[in-house]
């Protein structure tokens, strides 16, 4: 939808991936709705970079995108050329939970998160935000996707739950910062 309407993205092997679908993607988009407009978002193991190219073509001001592999990144560059939206995104090669241990240069609206299957990495990752909140706004979102399987319940320190939504074999989990951390901050 938006600025790059119909715009076929190249794929990359599902292997060292993990896809979202079209449905998955319009729903998650639907539910963030016009808050898209002038966000920033992080998107975590971006694979083809459809979701965050997703965010840019609905109105999203900035997209970082990471992907430790070298196919990912040239997938991604070539998406965004075609798509037109390369000046308002970067495009970093590396670990992305490294990169969420270093020291916050940026402050996202939106950060998503979609690690390989089955490898406990979004806990990881959403532990790491949740232990520098200096990652994402006041009112941003942490969204993850994994298999339902994979999906347990867990207390982080700083960031609640407010909503989960199944859509076949894919689960989205949407994470927030607690009102009374705000509150003290």
């Amino acid at each position: 939808a938006g600025k790059a309407r119909g715009v076929r993205l190249k794929q990359v092997d599902a292997s060292i991936t993990r896809p979202i679908s079209d449905r998955v993607k319009e729903a998650l988009f639907n539910i963030i709705g016009s808050d898209i407009i002038g966000s920033r978002m992080l998107d975590m193991f971006a694979g083809t970079g459809s979701v965050g190219i997703e965010a840019l073509s609905r109105g999203a001001t900035h997209v970082v995108f990471l992907d430790i592999s070298s196919k990912a990144i040239g997938v991604i560059h070539s998406n965004l050329n075609a798509t037109k939206l390369a000046d308002i995104s970067e495009v970093r090669q590396t670990d992305a939970l490294e990169y969420l241990g270093q020291t916050a240069r940026d402050n996202f609206d939106y950060i998503y998160i979609a690690p390989p299957q089955y490898r406990g990495m979004w806990v990881n990752a959403v532990e790491h935000v949740d232990n520098n909140l200096k990652w994402i706004s006041n009112d941003g979102w942490v969204i993850t996707q994994m298999h339902p399987d994979e999906y347990t319940e867990y207390d982080f320190q700083n960031l609640y739950m407010f909503d989960k939504r199944r859509y076949g074999n894919t689960l989205l989990v949407f994470y927030s910062v607690l009102n009374d951390v705000l509150d003290s901050s």
